[in-house]
This record gives C-alpha cells, sequence and structure tokens, in this order.
C-alpha cells in the first residue's frame, strides 16, 4: 500500500474518505480508500478498509464509490463538517478541534490510520499546529546538525 493521499481527503456526513494508490497494473493505478468516523469506534466504518469493497481508477472515482457506500450503508449521518480543520504537513494528517476555549488534534502518520496525537489541550490553533510541527520538524533540525 502506498500512503494516504491525506491532500486528496474528502469530508462526507461525519466521515472523512481518504484515498490510496492500492496497487499498480501495468502502470495503471488501482485506487482504494480509508474512513474515519466522527463519532470514531461507536462506527462500524471507523478505520474501515474499503467497506464497499471496490476499486477505482482515479482519486475522483474512488470517492464518488466511498460517497455512495456511506450515503446507503452509514450507521451515523452529520452535516456538519467534522473535519473542516484538517492540515498536512509533512505527509502527515492533523486534525483540530476546538470546544470552547480549548484545542485539541487527531495526528496520523502517512501509511496508518494510528493516532499518534499527544494528550494535550492547547488555547488556539495556531498554538497547537506550531507545536506539532515543532514535533515533526525536530528530528530533521537534528539530523542537519549532526
Amino acid at each position: 500500500m502506498s500512503r494516504l493521499l491525506y491532500e486528496s481527503s474528502v469530508s462526507h456526513k461525519g466521515y472523512l474518505i481518504i484515498p490510496f494508490v492500492f496497487a499498480k497494473v501495468y502502470n495503471y493505478e488501482i485506487y482504494s480508500y480509508k474512513l474515519l468516523c466522527e463519532i470514531g469506534r461507536r462506527s462500524q466504518f471507523h478505520k474501515a478498509e474499503n467497506p464497499a469493497g471496490i476499486y477505482g481508477n482515479g482519486v475522483s472515482n474512488i470517492i464518488d464509490i466511498a460517497k455512495e457506500h456511506i450515503d446507503q450503508n452509514s450507521d451515523f449521518v452529520n452535516q456538519r463538517d467534522y473535519f473542516k480543520s484538517r492540515y498536512i504537513y509533512r505527509n502527515h494528517l492533523i486534525i483540530i478541534f476546538q470546544e470552547g476555549d480549548k484545542c485539541f488534534y487527531d495526528h496520523y502518520p502517512p501509511e496508518l490510520l494510528n493516532n499518534i496525537a499527544a494528550p494535550k489541550l492547547f488555547k488556539s490553533e495556531y498554538e497547537c499546529l506550531s507545536w506539532i510541527k515543532q514535533g515533526l520538524d525536530g528530528p530533521q533540525v537534528r539530523q542537519r546538525a549532526i
């Protein structure tokens, strides 16, 4: 499996559809997708890989397949965009959440949907993103100094 294409992810009815290249056949890419759900583990589709079982020939094609599957089979639907504050930095997905005057985040590496976020609260989205970037840049800065 290639890295998850977070930059092509689409939010749909409480789910985040994340495409990736499943395979290459005769120089043609076959796409699949994974899902995150706003309600997390309470959804049967949270962190599911291609529950529709259908593959696509492009990113927009696989997004349409995922949307149709969600529309027909979802165990949860929400019209607000829970995933609207998402960022990609060094191919990592960062989702920022604001509750009152506190910010927190989820952080997923490029190859898998394992949340590696630290249990830390922030006062602003900017403070949260700065802290994450510093952590991701840290190893790079140390390597250049050696």
